[in-house]
């Protein structure tokens, strides 16, 4: 019987390097092929031996250099020929990552799959501006959704936002507009605290902040790029998290 590949499907974390799990590191220290999206920093990828092959599925808006049913189809192709298989995802794979559905793809071809979990996004974006998600003095509930999706007008967002509540939007910034005016039209307050996390935890990190009301605005007049992140709730405000932004830009 021949033998059959491993997809390890790895979290690259936010973007620094030092952020990678120990599991993680080693895996790409020592890949064969390595399959990644395109927003890994380069420093990750040179982890990886000369002799690697490389192979990019990088997704943007609108745009993918692969469709994801052919990156699936990829890493079982790539298994079933007996070479084991890095797939690399910033963040964690299973946190808006379309892991599952690797996993799934190659459960199904009788290709065993391994997930190494990565520092998501969100937690990465947290620890690097100090903004607590959670807070006993300001939420005890953090909620995470996609602000990219199809029919998102159409979507359920009744409390995920609010008093003593962090809601966390990844891929929002081409959507703020809708999603101010889906906020705000559920009855969230226009003048409830929002922070911009871009290319968190990376050198040109920034962190911009404003009411829900200026979102798109504030997205607008600052060119906000991705990947960023729009935490909204009053943790956003604390001093503590202020103080880490006053620190950021001093560095700049």
């Amino acid at each position: 019987m021949e033998k059959i590949g491993t997809v390890y499907l790895v979290g690259a974390g936010p973007g620094d390097p030092d952020l990678l799990t120990v599991r993680a590191a080693r895996l790409i220290e020592r890949a064969e092929i390595l399959v990644h999206d395109g927003l890994i920093e380069p420093a990750v990828l040179a982890l990886a031996p000369l002799s690697a092959k490389r192979i990019s599925v990088a997704k943007r808006r609108a745009h993918h250099t692969l469709p994801q049913e052919d990156i699936c189809a990829l890493l079982v192709r790539e298994a079933l020929a007996g070479r084991d298989v890095v797939r690399l995802k910033g963040g964690d794979p299973f946190v808006f990552g379309r892991g599952g559905e690797e996993a799934e793809a190659c459960r199904a071809a009788g290709v065993p799959v391994s997930v190494v979990p990565g520092i998501s996004a969100a937690n990465g974006a947290a620890a690097a501006t100090q903004i607590a998600l959670t807070h006993r003095d300001a939420a005890s509930v953090v909620s995470f959704v996609a602000g990219q999706c199809k029919g998102l007008s159409d979507q359920d967002w009744a409390g995920l936002a609010g008093k003593g509540r962090t809601l966390v939007i990844y891929m929002g910034v081409k959507t703020a507009p809708a999603i101010a005016e889906k906020l705000m039209g559920d009855g969230l307050a226009p003048d409830m605290p929002l922070a911009i996390i871009e290319n968190a935890c990376r050198p040109q990190m920034r962190v911009l902040r404003g009411p829900l009301a200026a979102l798109p605005d504030l997205v607008e007049r600052e060119r906000v790029q991705s990947p960023a992140l729009i935490v909204i709730g009053e943790v956003t405000a604390r001093e503590d998290s202020a103080l880490a932004t006053i620190a950021l830009e001093a560095q700049q």
